[in-house]
Order: C-alpha cells, then sequence, then structure tokens
C-alpha cells in the first residue's frame, strides 16, 4: 500500500490527496485481480468494478475529449444491439445480454478515464492485479487437471481442459495471455531476482494455457510473445537491452519446448493434444461447419438491415457464430455490424502509431497492445463478445493513447519554456 501512495508518474491532471490516490490504485489492483474469477454470477469482477466506478466518480474522474469517439462508438454499437433486440425482449435470456453489453460499454469507458490519468501508476497496479489472478486461476487449472484437488475435477475442468475459475477452457486461456506477457517483459529486462520469480509465473501460467487445450490461445501466446519481444527490441535504449531480450526470448522458447516434452509424456495429455492440435476438427468443416457458417451468415447479414437479433443465430445453424464480428451484423444489424469492426480496428491503427512514443508507460502499452491485437484475431473465430478482459484492454488502449497524446503536449511546452 506504502507503494499505491508514493510510487508511479502522475499526470499533470492528477491533484488527489495521497490517501485517495492510494484508494484508488488499490481498487484498481482489486479489479485486475478479481478478473481471474468469473465463474459465479455476478461475479467478483462485476462487483469490484462497480465499487471502484463508483469511488473514483465520487473522488475525481474526467472525460477527456480524445475519449468521445469512443463513447459514440460504444453508444451506437449498443443501440443497434437494442434495436434488434426489441422483438425478443420476452426472453430473458436475450434482455440478460442486451443488458451486458451495455454494461461492458460502460467499463471501456471507465477503464480509458482510469487509464488517461496518473497512467503508470495505475497500469502498474493493474499489471500487478492481474498477475496476481491469473496465478491463482493458472494454479487452480493446473491442480484440476492432475487431480490435485478432492472433488475439483468437475468445478476446475471440462471436457478434459482445464478451466480454472473461468466457465470455458477458451477464455481461461484467453484471459491469461496478458498477464503472462507481463511476467514475460519481466523475464527479459528486470534484475535477477524480480525475473527470476516472473519465470515461474510465466511458466505456470503458459502450462495452464496449455492444458486449457485452447488452439486460438495456444497460437495467442506464441504470436503475441513473438509480437511484444520484437517490439521491446525496437523500442530498447541500448543494445545491451536489445541483447539481453534476444538471449533470454531464446532461453524461455527452450524452456517452453521442454515443458510440452515433459507434458507428452503422459499418455492421456499426449492423446488431448493431438486431438485438439488437430485442423480438421468436424464442426470446423463442412457447409455448416464453423467457416461455412461464416460465409452463409455473411450473405444473411447483406438482406437484413436489423439483423436476428442476439443469441437467434443458432436457430438458422447448428452452433453459434464462433466471430465477433459477424457476430455484430447477426445480433445488431448494420448498424452494429459497422461500429463494431470500426471501434475495434480504429483502436488497432491508433495502437500501431503509438507503439514508438516514449512515455513512462511504453513498456505496459507494448503488453497491452500486443495482447489486446491477438484478441482482435481471435474475434474471426471465437464469439468475445461478453470477455470481460477484451473490453478492458480496449478501454486501456484508448486511455493510454489519450494520455500520450497529453503527455507529447507537455513535454513539447515543457522544451519550448525551456
Amino acid at each position: 500500500m506504502t507503494y499505491a501512495a508514493t510510487a508511479g508518474e502522475m499526470n499533470a491532471a492528477v491533484r488527489a490527496a495521497p490517501g485517495v490516490l492510494a484508494l484508488q490504485r488499490a481498487l484498481v489492483w482489486l479489479v485486475g485481480a478479481s478478473g481471474a474469477i468469473v465463474f459465479i454470477e455476478p461475479s467478483p469482477y462485476e462487483i469490484a468494478t462497480l465499487l471502484a466506478t463508483v469511488t473514483f466518480f465520487a473522488t475525481g474522474l474526467r472525460l477527456r475529449l480524445a475519449l468521445m469517439p469512443l463513447v459514440l462508438m460504444l453508444v451506437l454499437l449498443n443501440v443497434g444491439y437494442t434495436i434488434s433486440a426489441i422483438p425478443l425482449f420476452d426472453k430473458p435470456e436475450v434482455a440478460s445480454w442486451i443488458a451486458t453489453s451495455w454494461y461492458m460499454a460502460v467499463t471501456v469507458v471507465f477503464f480509458a478515464m482510469v487509464t488517461s490519468e496518473d497512467t503508470a501508476a495505475r497500469l502498474d497496479m493493474l499489471r500487478r492485479g492481474l498477475v496476481v489472478g491469473a496465478m491463482v486461476a493458472s494454479l487452480l487449472a493446473v491442480a484440476g487437471y492432475f487431480h490435485l484437488v478432492p472433488g475439483g475435477n468437475d468445478l476446475l475442468t471440462l471436457y478434459g481442459r482445464a478451466r480454472g475459475t473461468f466457465k470455458d477452457p477458451n477464455v481461461l486461456g484467453a484471459f491469461l495471455i496478458l498477464p503472462a506477457l507481463f511476467a514475460l517483459q519481466s523475464v527479459v529486462s528486470d534484475k535477477f531476482g524480480k525475473a527470476f520469480r516472473n519465470v515461474f509465473a510465466f511458466g505456470i501460467m503458459s502450462l495452464a494455457i496449455l492444458l486449457a487445450f485452447s488452439r486460438a490461445a495456444w497460437g495467442g501466446l506464441v504470436l503475441t510473445s513473438a509480437f511484444m519481444l520484437a517490439l521491446m527490441v525496437l523500442t530498447s535504449r541500448t543494445n545491451a537491452q536489445r541483447s539481453r531480450i534476444i538471449v533470454m526470448a531464446i532461453v524461455a522458447a527452450v524452456l517452453g519446448l521442454a515443458l510440452i516434452a515433459v507434458l507428452l509424456s503422459f499418455d492421456s495429455t499426449a492423446e488431448m493434444f493431438k486431438q485438439r492440435a488437430s485442423f480438421d476438427q468436424s464442426y470446423d468443416e463442412g457447409r455448416f461447419g464453423r467457416f461455412g457458417r461464416h460465409i452463409l451468415g455473411a450473405e444473411m447479414a447483406l438482406d437484413l438491415p436489423f439483423g436476428i437479433g442476439p443469441l437467434q443465430f443458432h436457430r438458422y445453424f447448428p452452433e453459434d457464430t464462433h466471430n465477433s464480428y459477424l457476430n455484430a451484423f447477426m445480433s445488431g444489424g448494420w448498424l452494429s455490424g459497422v461500429c463494431y469492426p470500426a471501434l475495434v480496428f480504429t483502436t488497432v491503427i491508433m495502437g500501431f502509431r503509438h507503439i514508438f512514443v516514449r512515455v513512462p508507460w511504453q513498456r505496459a502499452y507494448l503488453a497491452v497492445f500486443s495482447a489486446f491485437l491477438g484478441t482482435v484475431g481471435e474475434n474471426f473465430v471465437i464469439d468475445t463478445d461478453h470477455w470481460r478482459h477484451f473490453w478492458m484492454m480496449l478501454g486501456a488502449m484508448w486511455g493510454m493513447i489519450a494520455a500520450a497524446q497529453a503527455y507529447k503536449i507537455r513535454a513539447g511546452e515543457d522544451a519550448s519554456s525551456a
């Protein structure tokens, strides 16, 4: 808590008392940590986020002009969903889906506002909270998979796959990627003691991702790690830093391959790995398989300005869309179908433009952007519409970008007055 009261760079706009700052940062940590426990509803994440939102608004939070496009796109997105759902409001699950979508939009704006001020310190507390929550989820997932918790197999696994404190193994794997990237950053750049601790953390999270047997999470971890490390090399200030990142990345890759080899020595794990690693899954192939549904659904979307409403796709096809961009069209018509990709890819474009901006929170920015970009790609093959961590990253991206713009302006003013 001493850290929470004193550490980090404070934006010029922050003028709160030390005790208020400590409370605000502690709540950011709590939200990050609680994000890993979502197998019950309302989840601790919802409660922590609501508590943090009320506290921040009571103690000082402002909406920057740079965030107004974000607010507009979120409102239009959910207006489209709501209009399409009007004929279906007698169905409780549809009403709940709409309410959750509006709630997610509120959390995006909240995270954007929070991270746009006192940015470095709040991001660090969010990082710490996410890593703690991820370690809890990972340890429980691993313990459940290897039957180390009496009676925990049904709670902590699903269909032979680790799910930990999540309802779905796929969501567990996706959630763990950002905390794993934070741990990996420490491994390749921090002093020995802290780096060694994070070797353990990264190893446990990677093991949990592997045992979740999510192909998207496997690929996401590898690709986002490589992308982030490449950005760290490109943005490093010295050759010594670049050399260490490259050497440690090679060591981490070798240890990762060794871990996989050990796990594959277990017959049950090897069989599940072989099954999940296959690209000829029955639900992916054929006219009504995952990718066939994408084509057929896109053709339907062109003829339906108001879509078919939330949670209705399975009435026309064997399974859900498994494509968030297509789901926006089907659930919210053309309005949502245009706004959702506009929101996502506007964030991606702005994200690339701010990679090389020298700000105190640049390291955290590279991790969040890499994980966010991975989820953007994952949107093409799975429904991420209500993944809490996706909307958290989206809000954090806008907040960091707004803070970077303000930081550059202040830096220019300071240089001109010097």
